[in-house]
């Protein structure tokens, strides 16, 4: 699977480790930074890099990392189309798939360590939608119609 990944200084090590790990078992991973570990990197900015690579066709999933992961999750679901969710756990990481369509898995570097994160990747990988089942389908839909009604045109947020 092409896959798009990112992280923070704080999710720096993670990420090289994840896509080290994703890259030999065959997956072509699109590394958006950061290159190196610098404090002044924002996690909004990482955010909005894989939430724009899925938007415009890159990959058909992303990996966000940060320190806790709460960061880059906010940030990432701003971006319209974009469903991320935080999964320190391997039911998550597929349930999120399967049931509500998640794009990019979340990662707290500080909170689980590279064994873990590999576990959950590779649910994540392997999950599919459950698009057949009408319940799954039926509040898929809702979904969308919060997120097309409070956005605008120009992709800015729609004051209800």
């Amino acid at each position: 699977m092409k896959l798009v990944i990112s992280a923070d200084h704080a999710g720096f090590p993670l990420k090289e480790d994840v896509r080290a790990y994703l890259a030999k078992a065959g997956h072509e991973v699109v590394d958006l930074g950061t290159y190196k570990p610098d404090p002044l990197d924002d996690y909004p900015d990482y955010a909005e890099k894989v939430g724009l690579a899925i938007r415009q066709g890159e990959a058909p999933r992303g990996i966000l990392i940060c320190g806790s992961g709460v960061g880059v999750c906010v940030a990432a679901n701003k971006i319209p189309g974009i469903r991320a969710g935080m999964c320190h756990d391997t039911y998550s990481a597929h349930q999120g798939v399967e049931h509500d369509d998640m794009n990019v898995i979340v990662l707290g570097a500080r909170i689980i360590g590279s064994s873990l994160a590999y576990e959950c990747v590779d649910a994540f990988i392997r999950a599919k939608f459950i698009s057949g089942e009408e319940r799954f389908v039926r509040r898929f839909k809702k979904v969308m119609a919060i997120e097309a009604k409070y956005q605008c045109g120009d992709g800015s947020a729609n004051p209800a």
